[in-house]
């Protein structure tokens, strides 16, 4: 390269960026110096060489990108799932540039070209970027002008990273190093890469609302369980009972039930513990619970937030006999199912739900109506299947497709379709949320609506009573959950923060805390007294559908549309491990009553078993093994054609669920 043109590049240069006087100056040295001697260094010149064909045009990008990608798919497979984390932040940063530089056709092309590669993965964020059509847009709209201000932060081996230094080294492609400069953080760990390709921290975003997640996350919470509650009242008085209940003449199956029942619950006392390992004897269900259960910490206790209703003697006696008949899982001993499948419904079943002890079936449906199946009556028909057909016949008998009569109690009031219903824990009271904004509390006993709730402004699309009753949340399409009791038709607590629809709700175990999931691929936990956001969880790729709590409090499941469940520690806010296996949408998720494990029903027709104890402890371990083994299934459970909308483990541990029949083809 000749001085002539290096002097025309540079000059060039400076015009374009609007550097008169630099321009200036520089002709007036060129001058100066032109009778004088000069050698330019030969990578000073290919440097300035590649700088001016960079701002030539816009298909700098293209050709960048397209080179990148093409090394990035030949790489060889070990080090090949980290190079592509890559593709994507420089995929929509190229499209942004292009917009932002007008060239708005360019930029369509670009990106019809490469969308192929993301859609997989980021179909939703694609979706919203296809709106920006004009500079205007990448300001005016929330996510690109997030995209814009953030980093991303990317997990990569010390050899990945210089394999691709090295490309973008060798191909002089300044343009795309510019981007992954600007727009991507490399957290470069020594070693080999990870084996794990499912990390949901492998690629995150930086920025304001990461930071302001990172300081949420800082708060104190308080997950234990509540002082003075039938669990604690029954391990206080455990020992007394069963020398009791052995004097009456138990049955042997109920002692050992209820000795397993303290080996949890009075896990921290070394005498209790010692105790019952005697009393179990040679129970060989109880040698396989032993090593999980001493392993964890008991939880601790805390006092409620919320004046809580009183219960009566009944149900606290109903509710200690569950405890004491409680069965044991493991890995070894899997719960029994009951499957409640509705039939005849023509595709309009919205939700469904299931009370406590599984002796009521409620169904919402498209055409505004909420029906209720009492088990015990359908038990008395000659056929035992709950029925779906849309009519307007009131809490009686109706004749079906086979001639058979099927039984329900039709509740109406609502003018859109119901989208969630939830019975309280006692099963005497069921909420529904519907379309038409509003919140309706139902009698199961006297077959009637007793409150309409109006407070949201949009659809409400999920609704669940506290685990003591007389509290309920909802979570609606205008971006807000609330907190409600029943004797107020007001809100107590409105719980904004995300940035979209939130699609799910769960109360915590000790009533302190909510749980939401939203659109916006965020969990959030909220403090029920103030109203407070304390704990924001990041990692899901598509929209929240479902939300468990583990019965000690510990730990958060929750389940997206992609068919992604992750374990989250709730006092650190970090996801302990995915667990992959499901392949649609994750409707329902529901942990044992010991929580040694978890149950997830999806639209892929199917419920599955997790262990929960093994996936939380080998998780840890992860990062230096890079095990995939770490995520334990224990059984997949098939259903012949039924997307599962429900599930519900009871106290005495016999997993309910439900879903309507699908008609194949």
């Amino acid at each position: 390269m000749d001085e002539d043109e290096i002097v025309g590049y540079v000059t060039a240069y400076l015009k374009k960026k609007g550097f008169t006087q630099t321009e200036k100056v520089f002709q007036e040295e060129f001058q100066h110096n032109k009778n004088t001697t000069t050698t330019v260094e030969p990578d000073i010149a290919n440097h300035l060489q590649a700088l001016s064909q960079l701002e030539t045009g816009p298909a700098r990008f293209h050709d960048g990108y397209s080179g990148l990608r093409t090394w990035t798919y030949s790489s060889l497979d070990l080090y090949k799932h980290e190079l592509l984390r890559v593709l994507y932040p420089v995929f929509i940063h190229c499209f942004m540039d292009l917009v932002a530089k007008g060239h708005i056709q360019e930029a369509r092309n670009f990106f019809n070209a490469f969308r192929e590669d993301h859609e997989m993965m980021h179909l939703r964020d694609l979706q919203k970027l296809e709106g920006v059509l004009t500079p205007t847009h990448l300001e005016e709209m929330e996510f690109a002008h997030s995209l814009r201000q953030s980093k991303f932060n990317i997990k990569i081996c010390e050899y990945s990273y210089e394999l691709l230094l090295q490309h973008l080294h060798r191909t002089q492609s300044t343009t795309i190093l510019g981007i992954i400069n600007e727009h991507i953080n490399f957290q470069v760990s020594p070693g080999q890469p990870s084996l794990i390709s499912d990390d949901p921290e492998a690629v995150t975003l930086s920025g304001s609302s990461q930071d302001a997640a990172n300081r949420i996350n800082q708060k104190e919470i308080h997950w234990g369980l509540l002082e003075d509650s039938i669990e604690e009242r029954l391990e206080k008085a455990g020992a007394l009972l069963s020398d009791s209940e052995k004097g009456d003449g138990e049955a042997k199956e109920g002692e050992n039930d209820e000795s397993k029942k303290r080996s949890i619950e009075v896990g921290k006392q070394g005498s209790s513990v010692k105790k019952v390992k005697k009393d179990k004897g040679g129970s060989a269900t109880g040698k396989n619970a032993k090593p999980e259960v001493n392993t964890v910490p008991a939880a601790p206790r805390v006092k409620p937030e919320l004046s809580l209703p009183i219960i009566s003697t009944e149900v606290e006696h109903s509710i200690l006999d569950d405890l004491r008949n409680r069965v044991q899982l493991s890995s070894v001993a899997l719960p029994s199912v009951s499957f409640y499948t509705f039939i005849n419904t023509h595709n309009s079943l919205s939700c469904s739900s299931i009370s406590h002890d599984g002796s009521l079936v409620a169904g919402g449906f498209s055409d505004s109506s909420l029906k209720v199946w009492d088990m015990a009556k359908l038990g008395q028909q000659p056929t035992s299947s709950s029925q779906g057909e849309n009519d307007t016949s009131q809490n009686e008998q109706v004749l079906g497709q086979s001639g058979g009569k099927r039984q329900y109690t039709l509740f109406q009031g609502h003018s859109g379709p119901v989208y969630a219903a939830s019975f309280s824990p006692v099963g005497d009271f069921i909420l529904s949320s519907s379309a038409d904004s509003t919140i309706r509390l139902w009698s199961t006993k006297l077959n009637a609506n007793l409150v309409c709730y109006k407070g949201h402004n949009y659809p409400v699309w999920d609704v669940q009573f506290s685990p003591v009753g007389h509290y309920f949340a909802s979570s609606s399409h205008d971006r807000t959950a609330r907190v409600w009791s029943m004797d107020r038709i007001q809100p107590l607590r409105i719980m904004a923060g995300h940035l979209s629809d939130v699609d799910c709700v769960q109360w915590h175990v000790n009533c302190n805390y909510i749980a939401t999931g939203s659109s916006d691929k965020t969990v959030r936990l909220w403090d029920v007294q103030s109203g407070e956001c304390v704990r924001v969880f990041v990692g899901h790729r598509g929209m929240i559908l479902a939300l468990a709590m583990s019965p000690d409090g510990r730990y958060m499941a929750s389940g997206d549309e992609d068919g992604t469940i992750m374990m989250w520690d709730l006092s650190s806010g970090r996801c302990l491990t995915p667990l992959i296996g499901h392949t649609s949408c994750v409707w329902s998720l529901a942990f044992s009553s010991e929580g040694s494990m978890l149950a997830s029903g999806s639209a892929d027709s199917s419920v599955k078993l997790w262990d929960v104890n093994t996936s939380t402890k080998v998780s840890r371990t992860e990062e230096k093994s890079g095990n995939t083994n770490r995520l334990r299934s224990l059984k997949t459970l098939p259903t012949k054609s039924t997307p599962v909308s429900s599930l519900r483990f009871s106290r005495r541990n016999l997993l309910f669920a439900a879903g309507a029949l699908a008609k194949n083809g």
